[in-house]
């Protein structure tokens, strides 16, 4: 169905000019870096040898990435973040609420993250440098209960009280200095740290004001952490007069590659908008995967593939040892059940069986088996977008954005692929391996026109959404043995009571009960709460609602579509079936006649049959059989061999 041959001539046809529009001097990157299967091993501190564990390796769908993510929450101090105005919460609590709202959330889904908490405007100080009024409060650790406890003491009047009493306040403090310890925090971590990241908390647009030697220390100091790849985020809370960022702090934050430098929040006055801006600064922008886009015989380009969306679900659990609750170890032997030596992974074969033969195999062959050729995307043809139906979709789309690490002019490339097919409107079908080892498929890129709104902040990237195509297997006719239509006044009688229960609908309004009470309970253990809070379940309908906006309409519907006297809510009643004793007799539903199992056995098909067949085939000639197909299908051809 979706055999584009043929259609190569629309491509060659604006080759030529999209040739002159790109980097015509791509490199051809011939292969992708495999993850290797050989376990490697590492030595520890006393010098034993030890199966190394993914500790820091983050598992996302099938892909592994490994680092830790390191944050670090840079909080201003000073008397104006205690001070509340508009009757909301004073900025510092807010700052507090929202670092600990991250706290909890990295205990459940990130807890090898590394998460520290630095103030500055301080009267004492602690830190490593020695500088005046900076205080490291927590250094860069695991997130755990008793960090989350310990911010909680410094929120509300009493926090406010308490925290003069243990820090104090200044004015004299340097906003470079406090840059640098937050890049010594960095420096003295010794794993290995995917991405470093530093948060600040402010609501004074111009710390230094005209002291033009702090300022521009603290400009030098921001520009080594962006060559130092530690990226700098701006968390900006209303102050009187408002937060104007042109004073000073935008030539201090620095956006990660994937994020857009021109794009800025507004002050935050609220704590729902605090938390937003945190959770999109924090959330994780990673590639699934990066493969080349093959065009031609001598043309590709690299692209990166996204999951927009996925499904939320528990972590695996971890298994600990009873006695110092550390995480066990796990490693896999494989022994001789005969002589007990252990066996390498040369001196293991696998087999399958056809027949009545064994098919032996090495696993270099079964690798083999199953590799249809090099990761990446192979350019087939164009389809218009109109041939792609609702239908067609059989799994959640992807989405492929330009990659220049391996192969420059990408880009380019990329940009000038999706003005052609915006400007055509067609769809690229290209053949999709992700992995070696995984069966192709094929699928649709459907191209996408870049939104703004009218502030200019983007809405939709722009790029092509990957679709995933079916298979002539995938689809199935479904026989009706008999159709039964509604009439004209039934119809309409339904109409009314769907427009009755209209609303609208928006999936991200529902949140999952069953994961959101896992939560709440894994937080409360990890609070030492007395008892976790109730999830509220949003899924669940709200039938007194329903009810009064209906009225008699579902009576009157009953009436026009089932017989009088039926109740559709009462449970049938089942008729037992027997030789008159009152017990069942069950029947054996074979419809294959014993000439035709002597040649299956015969010809060694008898595997096609499934595992019912094969269990009524026991019953009718008394065979004992097991469970499992292989079993049966071991019986069954010894008896048929027999006879």
């Amino acid at each position: 169905m979706w055999a584009c041959v043929g259609i190569k001539n629309l491509f060659q046809l604006h080759l030529s000019l999209i040739q002159t529009l790109c980097c015509m001097h791509v490199q051809i990157y011939q292969d992708v870096k495999v993850m290797s299967d050989w376990v490697s091993y590492y030595k520890n501190e006393d010098g034993e040898e030890e199966e190394e564990q993914d500790e820091d390796v983050e598992i996302i769908g099938e892909y592994k990435y490994s680092g830790r993510d390191t944050l670090v929450f840079l909080v201003d101090a000073s008397k104006a973040m205690l001070e509340s105005c508009d009757d909301n919460f004073a900025p510092f609590d807010m700052t507090i609420q929202c670092i600990q709202n991250v706290y909890t959330n990295k205990i459940i889904s990130h807890d090898r993250d590394l998460i520290g908490v630095v103030f500055y405007g301080t009267e004492k100080h602690k830190n490593s440098v020695d500088f005046k009024h900076i205080y490291v409060l927590q250094d860069l650790d695991n997130p755990g209960a008793k960090r989350v406890l310990e911010l909680g003491k410094y929120k509300g009047e009493q926090g406010k009280i308490l925290f003069q009493k243990s820090f104090g306040h200044s004015a004299d403090y340097s906003l470079g200095e406090a840059l640098w310890v937050c890049s010594n925090l960095f420096s003295d971590v010794r794993l290995k740290m995917s991405h470093k990241r530093i948060m600040l908390f402010t609501n004074e647009d111009n710390p230094h004001g005209q002291d033009s030697v702090k300022a521009k220390f603290a400009r030098t100091k921001a520009s080594d952490l962006r060559e130092t790849g530690i990226y700098l985020d701006l968390m900006h809370l209303k102050k009187p007069g408002g937060f104007d960022i042109s004073l000073f702090y935008r030539d201090i934050i620095n956006t990660a590659e994937d994020e857009d430098l021109g794009v800025q929040f507004d002050e935050s006055g609220k704590l729902e908008d605090l938390m937003k801006k945190v959770r999109a600064k924090e959330t994780r922008k990673r590639a699934l995967a990066r493969l080349n886009l093959y065009l031609g015989k001598d043309m590709a380009l690299t692209v990166g593939i996204f999951n927009l969306v996925q499904k939320a679900c528990k972590q695996p659990p971890v298994k600990l040892y009873r006695e110092t609750n550390e995480p066990l170890k796990t490693k896999t032997r494989t022994f001789n059940r005969e002589t007990g030596s252990l066996l390498l992974p040369s001196d293991t074969k696998r087999a399958q069986t056809y027949g009545n033969r064994q098919i032996v195999l090495e696993k270099e062959e079964t690798e083999e088996a199953k590799r249809f050729g090099s990761p990446g995307l192979y350019l087939i043809g164009f389809k218009p977008l109109v041939m792609l139906k609702r239908h067609h979709h059989i799994r959640p789309a992807q989405f492929i954005y330009p990659d220049e690490s391996l192969i420059s002019g990408s880009t380019t490339l990329f940009s000038a692929l999706l003005t052609k097919c915006l400007e055509k409107e067609v769809m690229a079908i290209c053949k999709y391996i992700p992995r070696r080892n995984t069966p192709p498929k094929f699928i649709a890129l459907v191209p996408q026109e870049e939104e703004l709104d009218e502030q200019n902040v983007q809405i939709a990237p722009s790029g092509f959404h990957l679709i995933f195509l079916p298979y002539a297997d995938d689809k199935r006719k479904i026989d009706c043995t008999e159709k039964v239509s509604a009439n004209q006044e039934q119809v309409d009688k339904m109409k009314e009571i769907v427009q009755k229960l209209r609303f609208k609908y928006r999936s991200d309004s529902f949140e999952n009960p069953v994961l959101q009470q896992h939560y709440m309970n894994l937080e409360a253990l990890a609070l030492d709460l007395m008892e976790p809070e109730k999830a509220e379940d949003l899924t669940m309908p709200k039938a007194e609602v329903m009810d009064s906006r209906l009225g008699n309409l579902v009576d009157e519907f009953k009436q026009l579509v089932y017989p009088p006297g039926y109740d559709p809510e009462g449970k049938p009643t089942k008729r037992k079936q027997g030789n008159g004793t009152g017990t069942p007799e069950k029947k054996a539903k074979v419809e294959i006649s014993e000439e035709e199992l002597r040649n299956h056995v015969k010809k060694g098909t008898l595997g096609k049959l499934t595992v019912a067949v094969l269990k009524d085939v026991c019953q009718i000639y008394k065979l004992k059989g097991g469970g499992k197909k292989q079993e049966l299908l071991d019986v069954v051809t010894k008896h048929f061999s027999k006879h």
